[in-house]
């Protein structure tokens, strides 16, 4: 038997017109939907506060993980994997990741490219209203009610996480370093049903890249200007430390690299 999540806040309109398929089961509410036969499902991410960032005590932290109050005070639906390459290809045409494979995660894209496929994307479905999570949506959603490193705990392996098994995080046991990327739905998904928000690819973020608020903040949307684009997530070239759950990273948006994206929906 599985335990089902309880929602206290309900999204206004479940499911949406633009749905192909709903429902509801051990991680909670997910809509998906079907273009030119590929899929893409959503997981709805309650309203809620959690502390961003990293604690002082947390084993190889940065310094720009200064932990803070967030408050989120709307749900969202974040896609429950990165964009695959049939999903990219069936939208653009193209496909230019290095690890070739439909279901494995579309990477050596710019932040400027994933606007030129949302902004597409939205031309052809406008009711999906996609865009890019916000830095502090994709921690929440990263750390699915945790305040630890990664969302399964103080420690990682290779068999949660696609990164180089070798480079393990804090005295951790090494493991399997594949050097490629692997299948969007491989490796277990956390506890709201999202996969791979640790490693595999870097995943880019609406925000430009700054220095955290010391204050507790209200639905944060990251600095007003910057020159860089926040990244998360960490990737399958990296060490543990950069999986975690408050691991940041940052690039020019037109920097193109074994980088993918994961699709949120705004309001």
């Amino acid at each position: 038997m599985f335990k089902i999540r309880k929602h206290t806040i309900f999204p206004e309109e479940f499911p949406e017109a633009w749905a192909s398929d709903w429902g509801e089961d051990e991680f909670g509410l997910w809509m998906a939907f079907t273009y030119k036969g590929v899929r893409q499902a959503f997981r709805w991410c309650e309203p809620g506060m959690f502390l961003m960032g990293s604690p002082l005590d947390e084993p190889e932290r940065d310094d720009d993980e200064l932990q803070h109050q967030v408050t989120l005070t709307q749900g969202f639906w974040i896609a429950d994997t990165p964009v695959t390459q049939a999903l990219w290809q069936a939208i653009m045409g193209d496909n230019p990741s290095q690890f070739k494979g439909d279901e494995l995660p579309l990477e050596n894209i710019s932040w400027d490219d994933v606007q030129a496929f949302i902004a597409k994307m939205n031309g052809i479905k406008a009711e999906l209203k996609l865009c890019l999570p916000t830095e502090a949506q994709w921690e929440y959603a990263c750390r699915a009610g945790t305040a630890i490193p990664f969302s399964w705990g103080e420690q990682i392996d290779s068999s949660l996480v696609n990164f180089d098994g070798t480079l393990p995080y804090y005295n951790g046991r090494k493991s399997e370093y594949r050097e490629k990327t692997v299948a969007v739905k491989e490796l277990p998904c956390n506890d709201w049903g999202l996969h791979q928000m640790h490693g595999n690819v870097w995943e880019w973020c609406q925000d430009w890249y700054g220095e955290y608020s010391s204050q507790p903040v209200i639905d944060p949307q990251g600095p007003e200007s910057g020159a860089d684009r926040v990244l998360r997530g960490g990737s399958w070239f990296d060490n543990g430390r950069d999986c975690r759950s408050a691991g940041r990273g940052n690039d020019d948006p037109s920097y193109r690299d074994l980088i993918g994206f994961r699709l949120a929906r705004g309001h």
